[in-house]
């Protein structure tokens, strides 16, 4: 059945949403939970989701829960646990001491804290651009979190802010560290000399984790958001990300990453890259590494080689050729003579794009819903097929429910699934620490991966489980806790997604 709720005239920032919607999802009785800003676009995906039946009276500045479950009154104990969190109200200051009225605007929060240059935006993405707008009049870089906007807002508020000398990070940048800040999806690294621009949010997260690994430390991480690469946008963020980087006297070594951007946008950011006067590694996945080395450029294949490169340059050493990471030794499986595929089954879609690359060298047809080659896109990504790699983070998955960084379910149900496959011989993934993440992700992911050994030790199969863990130790959930749970579960780690996508390839083909 189904019951929802709408707060009239209260707001929760998305981040804040989809922990409730995880908090929730793990009441009795509850299948599937949605807490959204009730905008006509969120209200029609529940609708999509399976959410929602009928119309909705709501506005835009409303709050919505949106639940699925039975029996009813688990339901709407679970609403009403929802509500009473949401309306808890802010404890009052001791006796004597000043109240400060609720900060409701940025003119407001800047007269509390003048000299903030940077303001974080993360609202519907219908009311984002003007928000960021009028961030911009007042002065501040902006780290535009919300995604939705479309691309004639998104090229309008960049020029803006470069004919102001501003920055703006996004729409749907989900990851930067600014002076040492994490903000958004992002890691506990210590601060350093190489600064990263990045694209893409998992993996400038891992390529800020590897060089932490590696002992030295990040000056910057500027986020571009997805689609700044784009022929339309013209990479005008990662321009100006460069720019910055180039200034700081606190980097010594650049990094950028992303997928490979348009052929225009890739000779601007190329021949910028050039005239940084700084060492730059460049990692476009995907894109032949032979159309990066130019002049001094270093050009690298994955995150892991080019965080590594990176800390090269940084201590005045020549980059290595290739990672040197140590090659994990490939378990001798009873396999049966069907189980001849892996499924991958990712919460970063960088690392599923990055997979994918690598993968479909070794393997050949590797089918995704973010596939290098357009050829090889999955019809529908629910179902698997061959060789599959998932990025359970797309927006048809993520309708209606927390990001799979968030909320484990989705993947342990599609874990199970395709253990229950008697084709599958390997389950790929990735499990991502930092802050924003789930607590204990090792703790939702362990119990779900010995069902699936169980299922598989049922019909006499063996499985392979082969992940890694991006974090660090500072990160909350504790990087060596998650490690020695998942390794205790039988997972074999690896030290980033390339080692781990590459292993998984030798047990599918049977090699050393």
């Amino acid at each position: 059945m189904y019951i929802h709720r709408v707060l009239p005239n209260l707001y929760r920032d998305s981040v804040s949403l989809m922990a409730l919607s995880a908090s929730l999802d793990k009441l009795p009785g509850v299948e599937q939970v949605s807490a959204v800003m009730a905008t006509p676009a969120n209200i029609a995906l529940l609708h999509e989701a399976g959410l929602l039946e009928g119309e909705i009276a709501a506005s835009p500045n409303d709050l919505l829960l949106a639940l699925r479950g039975r029996p009813e009154s688990a339901l709407r104990a679970a609403l009403e646990h929802a509500v009473a969190a949401l309306e808890t109200p802010i404890a009052a200051p001791p006796s004597g001491a000043t109240r400060t009225e609720p900060v409701r605007s940025l003119q407001m929060a800047l007269a509390h804290t003048p000299g903030a240059n940077l303001a974080l935006i993360s609202v519907p993405g219908e009311y984002a651009a003007a928000e960021a707008r009028k961030a911009l009049q007042l002065g501040l870089n902006v780290m535009l979190f919300s995604d939705n906007v479309g691309v004639i807002d998104e090229l309008a508020l960049k020029r803006l802010a470069r004919e102001r000398g501003l920055l703006v990070m996004g729409p749907d940048c989900g990851t930067a560290i600014i002076d040492g800040v994490p903000l958004g999806f992002a890691n506990a690294v210590r601060r350093g000399a190489v600064g990263v621009v990045g694209a893409s949010g998992t993996g400038t997260q891992q390529v800020t984790c590897l060089v932490h690994a590696a002992g030295a430390g990040i000056s910057q991480a500027i986020g571009t958001g997805g689609h700044d690469l784009h022929q339309d946008v013209g990479g005008i963020s990662m321009l100006a990300g460069l720019e910055r980087l180039a200034r700081d006297a606190q980097t010594k070594v650049i990094v950028l990453v992303s997928k490979p951007p348009a052929p225009a946008v890739t000779k601007a950011v190329l021949a910028a890259a050039q005239r940084a006067g700084k060492p730059v590694v460049v990692n476009f996945i995907g894109a032949a590494p032979d159309a990066l080395r130019a002049g001094k450029l270093t050009a690298a294949r994955t995150l892991e080689e080019a965080a590594r490169a990176a800390v090269a340059l940084a201590r005045g050493r020549r980059p290595p050729l290739r990672a040197a990471g140590a090659r994990l030794p490939v378990p001798r499986l009873r396999l049966r003579a069907q189980q001849r595929y892996l499924r991958g089954l990712y919460s970063g879609g960088t690392f599923c794009f990055e997979a994918s690359a690598l993968l479909g060298e070794m393997l050949g047809e590797v089918w995704s819903n973010a596939p290098v080659d357009a050829r090889w896109t999955l019809a529908d990504p629910w179902r698997s097929r061959a060789h599959t790699l998932v990025d359970l983070g797309d927006d048809v998955f993520t309708r209606g429910r927390p990001h799979p960084m968030i909320d484990h379910r989705l993947r342990n149900e599609r874990l199970l699934k395709e253990a229950a496959d008697p084709e599958v011989a390997v389950l790929l993934f990735d499990v991502v620490l930092g802050y924003g993440a789930h607590p204990d992700p090792a703790a939702e992911m362990v119990p779900a991966i010995r069902k699936a050994q169980a299922i598989a030790r049922k019909k006499r199969r063996s499985l392979a489980f082969v992940g890694f863990v991006c974090g660090t130790e500072a990160d909350p959930q504790g990087f060596d806790r998650q490690v020695r749970a998942l390794r205790e579960a039988g997972v074999l780690l690896a030290s980033s997604s390339a080692p781990a996508a590459r292993l998984a390839a030798s047990i599918v083909r049977g090699r050393g």
